[in-house]
């Protein structure tokens, strides 16, 4: 519930630029190729998907065992990513934490879930909507003054033995790829991509703008259409007039402002919002 709260407020009360500026200070996000709460490394290729989504969205990924030179001497210039498994015997959830190096957590997305029975499937579905929290950031490191300084070049001698810090830097970067295919090492095959592109989601269902008629669920509402048929399921939070949905596979939310009522997503890194009409 503590993320979901968050990233109603970040969508709610506009602190998404205060997150961004946050996150700006770090130059790399540190995906480690075994997270904790797996047994095996790159188990249902979790670790691939993370560094996927998170170049996807902007950010500058690397595995924690292919640091270049610069953060492997500081790790400060990392985040490190988690994914923390809440899984129970019926669902897949996950969320994507991220934590400095002295292991406070900066971050912490809304909880992606998913009911797939396949695990594989499953871990991606729920993966996925979880990074709804990081979509639209507009991420773009900023380096601090004492930063900048320390990355100019810097020549050490001794003797007749001299060599550029700045020139054995550039020989040792790793070369990351932004596509899940390059993702997987060697120990890992790749394996195809079901992320639903643009043209899928157009053979989505979509909002309709007539009347649409609240009925009471167990943890929420169902928003019914005059057909009957059901267009939304709300989810209740601790918010009044606040509620979490799912629209076109992502998480969503709707809430009310100004007399309306407002559903707010995510669609190609960017918030969408569009008006119902809802009749409790």
């Amino acid at each position: 519930m503590k993320s979901k709260v968050l990233y109603i407020l970040l969508l709610a009360m506009g602190l998404g630029g205060a997150v961004n500026a946050q996150l700006n200070n770090y130059k790399y996000i540190i995906v480690p190729k075994k997270f904790d709460a797996f047994k095996s490394v790159n188990e249902y290729q979790t670790s691939t998907l993370v560094k996927y989504f998170f170049e996807q969205n902007g950010f500058n990924v690397v595995y924690d065992d292919a640091m270049p030179v610069d953060l492997a001497g500081n790790r400060c210039l990392g985040l490190i990513a988690d994914l923390v498994d809440d899984s129970s015997l019926f669902s897949t959830k996950v969320t994507i934490t991220l934590k400095d190096c002295n292991n406070v957590e900066v971050f912490r997305s809304v909880e992606g879930k998913s009911k797939i029975k396949e695990y594989d499937e499953a871990y991606k579905d729920a993966i996925q909507k979880a990074f709804v929290s990081y979509a639209g950031m507009d991420y773009a490191y900023e380096p601090k003054k004492e930063e900048v300084k320390s990355e100019a070049p810097v020549t050490v001698s001794f003797k007749d033995d001299v060599k550029s810090v700045e020139k054995e830097s550039k020989e040792h970067v790793v070369e990351q790829k932004a596509t899940l295919e390059e993702q997987v090492y060697k120990s890992v095959e790749p394996k195809p991509s079901s992320i639903v592109r643009g043209s899928d989601k157009d053979k989505m269902a979509t909002i309709p703008t007539s009347l649409l008629y609240a009925q009471p669920t167990e943890n929420g509402y169902q928003l019914v259409d005059s057909t009957p048929k059901v267009v939304l399921r709300l989810e209740a939070t601790s918010m009044e007039n606040v509620f979490m949905t799912d629209f076109q596979g992502n998480n969503a939310v709707v809430f009310q402002k100004d007399g309306k009522w407002l559903l707010e997503y995510s669609e190609n890194g960017k918030k969408v919002q569009k008006e119902l009409n809802i009749k409790f």
